[in-house]
Parts: structure tokens; C-alpha cells; sequence
């Protein structure tokens, strides 16, 4: 066979086997399109059962043997507009997530920067609120999302508040990235009840809550104290600094005043 010959059967050649990648390539990504779009709709119904888990395990109604969807019968989702702390009845909260709604400039301010002591940026104009009421159809606990950066990662979680709109039930994170053995200890069990019956709020109403350095005295504030993180001062100060924002006037504030006078 001349050169000429052997060389146009390379070119043939690498041109069948670039043809053959590419098919493959194609077929690929069709077939994790598909799979991607198919499994869309568990994934999402998985991420609500685990928001719904959260909730319910913020205020310890969590029970063994009964499945999630009906135990979060006994929890009522409302949207709330953050700026008045009314509620919103023409938006459906099951399907409403703020989270989405904060990158939307459309359905979100910016955070002025004198108030941005959680480094958060934006927030949605409307968020979630879920309460537990009682066979009066009274509050009997008031649970807010949170979410705010640690040392590693975005925070998320929940606070469970008395009817008093003050004192803690619960804290509960259900996502972040901090570190193994340091700043995860947020999901700590033990350090999570420190939390019950601590106040939010100081006698001037200003949102007090903190986790210090070191452990809790009886000294004046320990009613807003928590035990700070063993290695995680980044972390605690970062839950610190989540907590009074978002209880804070730019955040739920307005909100929990009204439910505090029994509007809720």
C-alpha cells in the first residue's frame, strides 16, 4: 500500500473512533438527562420529608412507628412577610421556600450592611413559619428557619420558641459542612439541650442569645448563654451571629412580637 494509502486509513480510522466516542458520549448524556430528570421528583420529596424530620424533631414530636407525613399533620406552615409579621394566605407554604426566593431580586432586599451581623447578604421578602398548636387551636411552640455561615459552610437549621416568642424548646441544624470532631458538634445531642429555656431576648428587647467561650456561669446573662464548642469559636460565634439576625428587627422580630401578644 503507497503512503498516500496508509495515511488517508489513519485518517479514516481516528475519524470512525472520534465518531464512535462521541455517540457514546451523546448517549451518555442523554441517558443521566433522563435518569436526572426521572429521579427529580423523589429527590425533591426526599428533601421535604428530611425539612419535615427537622421540624419535628426541634420540638420532640418525633415518634417511633408513626410516619412523617402524619406526624407533621400536627404542624401548621404559614408564609409570613418579615417586614410586617403578617401572614400571607395566598401563597401556599408547602410549596414556598425562601431559600430560592433569596436569590431572586424580584422576591428579596439586601440586607443593609450595619445589620448584616450574619454575613447573609440577601433574604426573601416572605419566609416559612411552622407552629404546634393544641386542641384549642392555641400556639403551643413556634418553629423558624435559620440559616447563616459557620467557619466552613452554610448553616441551616431551626429554633423552636415557647408561645412566649422568647424562650428556646429547641435548636436543631440539619445542614452545614463544619469541621469533623470541632464545629459538627452543633449536631451534638448533649449540646443541643443546653439550649431549652434559655431567652432570646434582653429587657430592652434586643436579641441577646449567644454561645460564649468556655462554659456557662451563674454570672448576669447565663439566661442567654450557651456553652461555647470545645476547637469551634468560628462556629459558635457564627450561630451566634445567625440567631440575632434573623430574631432580630430585619428578621423574624416583627413577626414574633405579634404572636407574643397572641396573634399567631
Amino acid at each position: 500500500m503507497s503512503d498516500r494509502g496508509t495515511e488517508a486509513s489513519r485518517r479514516d480510522g481516528a475519524a470512525h473512533t472520534l465518531l464512535v466516542a462521541l455517540l457514546v458520549s451523546l448517549v451518555c448524556s442523554a441517558l443521566v438527562a433522563t435518569a436526572a430528570v426521572q429521579l427529580r421528583p423523589r429527590q425533591l420529596k426526599n428533601e421535604a420529608v428530611n425539612k419535615q424530620r427537622n421540624i419535628l424533631q426541634v420540638v420532640d414530636l418525633l415518634e417511633e412507628g408513626k410516619s412523617i407525613e402524619e406526624l407533621f399533620k400536627q404542624v401548621d406552615a404559614k408564609v409570613v412577610e418579615l417586614a410586617s409579621g403578617t401572614y400571607v394566605e395566598d401563597i401556599d407554604a408547602a410549596e414556598y421556600d425562601q431559600h430560592e426566593a433569596a436569590k431572586d431580586p424580584a422576591l428579596s432586599v439586601p440586607i443593609p450592611k450595619e445589620l448584616d451581623i450574619a454575613n447573609i447578604g440577601r433574604r426573601a421578602t416572605l419566609a416559612n413559619v411552622y407552629l404546634v398548636r393544641d386542641s384549642g387551636d392555641e400556639v403551643q411552640q413556634i418553629i423558624l428557619p435559620v440559616y447563616g455561615p459557620g467557619l466552613w459552610s452554610t448553616m441551616y437549621g431551626f429554633i423552636a420558641l415557647e408561645p412566649d416568642a422568647n424562650t428556646v424548646v429547641g435548636l436543631q441544624f440539619y445542614e452545614h459542612e463544619e469541621t469533623p470532631g470541632l464545629g459538627d458538634q452543633v449536631d451534638n445531642t448533649q449540646w443541643r439541650r443546653l439550649w431549652r429555656g434559655k431567652n432570646i431576648y434582653n429587657e430592652l428587647g434586643e436579641p441577646a442569645i449567644e454561645v460564649i467561650r468556655g462554659k456557662v456561669t451563674d454570672a448576669t446573662g447565663s439566661q442567654h448563654q450557651v456553652d461555647g464548642l470545645s476547637g469551634a469559636t468560628l462556629t459558635g460565634r457564627g450561630v451566634t451571629n445567625l440567631l440575632r439576625y434573623w430574631l432580630g428587627e430585619h428578621g423574624f422580630r416583627p413577626y414574633l412580637e405579634r404572636v407574643g401578644e397572641g396573634e399567631g
